[in-house]
């Protein structure tokens, strides 16, 4: 019997990892975005990038915001990114700006922020392997928006996860980006990638 294709068996692994991070308590992902953001601050990859593109979160994603803020303290610029689908744009962003609900019920930025390119970003995630691989919700957004930026310059890619959404193999596809790193509540993964 065949394999199924890769797209058949993520959105299998989508289905299960999906149930796993929305069962954590919501002080448990509270708790854990907060260690997550200092693992991340620590990083000495992150230390001096600028700007670092986030995201806000939906759903039982790692909450960023205490990162994003830390960043923005220590001096670095923070974009959120905007969906134009199916790419991924990044504009500027500071606590308190006014926020659109864009694509898939995302608040971002909107149009009037200043556009950048981001050289780090945050990547939310579904599932992820310790070879860098992730499934997100299949859309394709972050490995887009990864490819167009590493044609302009290096990309840090930071993977924001909690512990029980690691799985052993993430089913790859021409078109994926492997992360650099991927941090969670419980450790810091450097990747094989």
């Amino acid at each position: 019997m065949q394999s199924p294709p890769p797209s058949e068996l993520k959105e299998r692994v989508r289905g299960e990892v999906f149930a796993r991070r929305d069962g954590l308590d919501k002080h448990v992902r509270h708790e854990a975005a907060r260690g997550i953001a200092d693992r991340a601050l620590a990083l000495p990859e992150l230390k001096d990038v600028t700007p670092v593109g986030g995201y806000w979160p939906i759903r039982s994603e790692v909450d960023p915001r205490p990162l994003m803020e830390a960043l923005l303290a220590r001096g670095q610029d923070v974009a959120l990114s905007q969906i134009l689908h199916p790419h991924l744009s990044w504009r500027l962003w500071q606590p308190g700006d006014v926020l659109v609900k864009g694509g898939f019920g995302v608040r971002e930025p909107g149009p009037d922020a200043p556009e950048v390119f981001p050289k780090a970003l945050l990547v939310p995630l579904v599932a992820f392997d310790r070879r860098g691989g992730r499934i997100g919700y299949g859309k394709g957004h972050f490995d887009r928006a990864i490819a167009a930026l590493e044609g302009q310059h290096p990309v840090l890619t930071i993977g924001l996860a909690y512990a029980v959404q690691e799985i052993d193999e993430v089913p790859v596809e021409p078109h994926d980006r492997l992360l650099d790193v991927v941090i969670t509540e419980a450790e810091l993964i450097r990747t094989a990638s």
